[in-house]
């Protein structure tokens, strides 16, 4: 089996039968791992994605260099759409690596610069700045994906 096709079925193994398997756990009412997380955010990820959660302007357009700006994080967002366990992919691996081909992107995986987690705390800290409508049907989202 070529290098390529390993790739193609761990990729499509890790994002589409794994995070079932591998549910993440994002604790938005614990005080203490939302805490740490708005700092590791404030550290990490507001230079692209905002100090209010925002995004970068025009984010579904992609720029003259093929990149998509940073999306924002809030209920405008669609980061809310995504279960938690691709979040999580996502923060550590990188959207290129879970997307695969040629996908361009300035969001590095954070694998070897935040613990498994510090990734959760900061998914929890931005979960917990959503409406109170938009983590429950998150929340739903989570249950039906988990099963």
């Amino acid at each position: 089996m070529n290098t390529f096709l390993k790739y193609t079925i761990a990729t499509l193994w890790s994002v589409l039968v794994a995070p079932a398997a591998m549910a993440v756990d994002l604790k938005p009412d614990d005080k203490a791992v939302v805490t740490q997380g708005k700092s590791i955010y404030r550290s990490q990820c507001a230079m692209c994605h905002g100090r209010s959660l925002r995004g970068q302007a025009r984010w579904q357009k992609r720029r003259a260099n093929g990149k998509l700006p940073a999306p924002p994080h809030d209920k405008n967002g669609h980061t809310w759409h995504h279960p938690g366990s691709m979040l999580f992919k996502i923060t550590k691996f990188g959207p290129a690596v879970l997307i695969g081909g040629d996908y361009k992107t300035d969001m590095p995986g954070f694998k070897d610069i935040l613990s498994d987690a510090e990734i959760v705390a900061v998914l929890s800290y931005i979960k917990s700045t959503w409406p109170e409508d938009i983590r429950r049907r998150h929340d739903g989202m989570e249950q039906r994906h988990r099963r």
